[in-house]
């Protein structure tokens, strides 16, 4: 295991910023420019939110395992069920 960086005391690979690299050219395509990550490993679900303490009024569950989490009309937030199998 190649030790690039440590976060929080945690070692970053060097591969896993290959793979977060991947995903910039994503994310940034988003119209939201504000995000917040939570990967739960043992659920193996991930959160991602538009805003860093978001309240939702509703939820939608999509057909893919995708819940899409609303205050009113304003999108707040996405699960990802197993999101590893992704």
């Amino acid at each position: 295991m190649e030790i690039a960086y440590s976060v929080n005391n945690v070692p970053i690979e060097e591969k896993s910023i290959g793979y977060l690299l991947k995903a910039v050219t994503n994310l940034i395509k988003l119209p939201q420019t504000k995000m917040w990550l939570d990967y739960d490993v043992e659920a193996d679900v991930l959160y991602l939110h538009f805003e860093e303490k978001p309240t939702s009024t509703h939820s939608e569950m999509r057909d893919d395992g995708i819940i899409l989490d609303y205050r009113d009309n304003l999108l707040v937030g996405l699960t990802i069920l197993e999101a590893s199998q992704r």
